[in-house]
């Protein structure tokens, strides 16, 4: 959350209640989801999610690179999470920093907790996250894009993984803050969890909530992740699903 003097912020909530892009406060950016646009990965999934655009390919399971990692009853999961250095506005150093190498740990342990991963003993199911294009809320839409590639790459789980950012701004709890809002809102609360037992497998928080606002917050994040969830669904459906008309002309053909 960005550190601004009072003068220097900018109205985020107006006086109808609807938000600078005129999103009401439980409202969703526009969401995207393609499940493998990638050949030559085992699986993969495009996310266009708001300005964000993220990329997510998995591989595996695979032999284990480090050899040392190994683990003679369970595949490890493995997560690379990186931001282009064209991502964002002012031009970042490429390579993974110290933020990347963290939300790279966070993501791999909330998919080692929904994958089966004793199905797969001493492999590596390996998962990359780019983003393309940056504009906040960026973790949430890299962990749709690996759940949807991990699905589209055949890896058992016990669930997709839908995530969403719930923010506090201008005194309001909101949901899917763009990046006005998490620059100078007063909290960020990025969440996944597993959508029929609604099991949290991710939430993290940064700045400052009551305890009756972060309440609000969760409520709203679940009914987000559900909308998402049924997007992540739909795309996968499109990319299995095949029209009888298109299927008849294809065993004619």
């Amino acid at each position: 959350m960005g550190n601004v003097g009072a003068s220097e912020v900018p109205q985020l909530i107006g006086p109808d209640g609807l938000r600078i892009d005129g999103r009401r406060v439980d409202e969703l950016r526009a969401l995207r989801v393609v499940a493998g646009p990638l050949k030559r990965a085992d699986g993969s999934a495009f996310v266009e999610w708001g300005a964000n655009k993220v990329m997510a390919a998995v591989y595996g399971p695979r032999e284990v690179h480090p050899r040392h990692l190994q683990v003679n009853d369970k595949a490890i999961v493995q997560c690379r999470y990186n931001m282009a250095a064209f991502s964002v506005d002012e031009r970042k150093r490429p390579g993974l920093d110290r933020r990347s190498q963290e939300i790279s740990k966070v993501i791999a342990e909330a998919f080692e907790s929904v994958v089966f991963a004793e199905e797969f003993p001493r492999t590596s199911i390996d998962v990359y996250i780019e983003v393309l294009q940056a504009n906040a809320g960026t973790r949430c839409a890299g962990i749709v894009a690996a759940s949807v590639a991990l699905a589209d790459a055949g890896i058992p789980m016990v669930d997709l993984l839908p995530s969403v950012a719930v923010g506090k701004v201008g005194g309001h709890i909101v949901l899917d803050l763009k990046k006005e809002e998490d620059n100078f809102g007063e909290a960020d609360l990025p969440m996944a969890l597993v959508p029929q037992s609604g099991r949290l497998v991710l939430l993290q928080m940064e700045g400052h909530m009551t305890a009756s606002e972060l309440g609000r917050a969760l409520d709203l994040g679940v009914t987000g992740c559900r909308a998402i969830y049924e997007k992540m669904k739909q795309a996968l459906r499109d990319r299995y699903s095949v029209d009888p008309p298109q299927a008849m002309a294809e065993a004619a053909a």
